[in-house]
């Protein structure tokens, strides 16, 4: 939607523009308030031995539950100049969706950029422990079924460090291999709702490809 103003003097941003960027400066690729409630009907099974499935991932990134059939992955950026699993978990915290709190970070994984988590760094969070639907794609579909993985940074200013592009490359494949998540399914948070996430300089398509020839060239 274009945003027009008669009124508006040559140089001056219309309010309803400035408002929108203002929004999305201060509260990240996640700042829209329009987001499916932090809840879903899925119930995360614990496990004591690990599934045939998850015994193919880095040992950090073990999931303490029973493995879900993820069908996506969903890529993101925070926005922000530095940021770490705890500090996200700490403002998201703070977040309601129609008077529901969320149970606290939204994504899955968190790669550090060297400020606030060390450049390159792959964290999963509680949600990816107990395998549990996400709260970052502002869509149910890819909530619950898709893996959120955020790039502590903000895009649309600069891109990702190079230790960030080689970290996010190698989750991807593991997912993939593990999850049989089909490369059709790698997306940028923009591709399921209208977000600049995770950025113009975030470079997706290179992913995507490097994804198509891993496997294979299977889509």
């Amino acid at each position: 939607m274009r945003w027009t103003n008669s009124r508006t003097s040559p140089g001056q941003v219309p309010v309803p523009a400035l408002a929108v960027v203002l929004l999305l400066l201060v509260g990240g690729c996640l700042s829209s308030n329009r987001v499916p409630a932090d809840r879903s009907s899925r119930v995360s099974t614990p496990v004591s031995s690990q599934s045939t499935t998850a015994s193919s991932l880095p040992t950090a990134w073990q999931p303490t539950h029973s493995a879900h059939a993820w069908r996506y992955i969903v890529l993101h950026h925070t926005a922000s100049e530095s940021d770490s699993v705890e500090s996200i978990h700490a403002a998201h915290l703070k977040r309601t969706t129609d008077g529901r709190p969320w149970l606290g970070i939204g994504y899955h994984f968190v790669i550090g950029n060297g400020k606030g988590m060390a450049d390159g760094a792959i964290a999963p969070t509680f949600r990816w422990r107990q395998q549990i639907h996400g709260a970052h794609a502002g869509h149910a579909d890819y909530n619950n079924n898709g893996i959120g993985i955020a790039l502590v940074g903000n895009f649309e200013k600069k891109p990702p460090t190079p230790a960030q592009l080689a970290s996010v490359g190698r989750l991807i494949r593991i997912l993939q291999t593990t999850y049989h998540v089909p490369t059709a399914g790698i997306v940028g948070h923009g591709d399921v709702k209208k977000t600049a996430c995770p950025g113009r300089l975030f470079p997706l398509s290179q992913l995507k490809r490097q994804a198509y020839r891993a496997r294979g060239g299977v889509i």
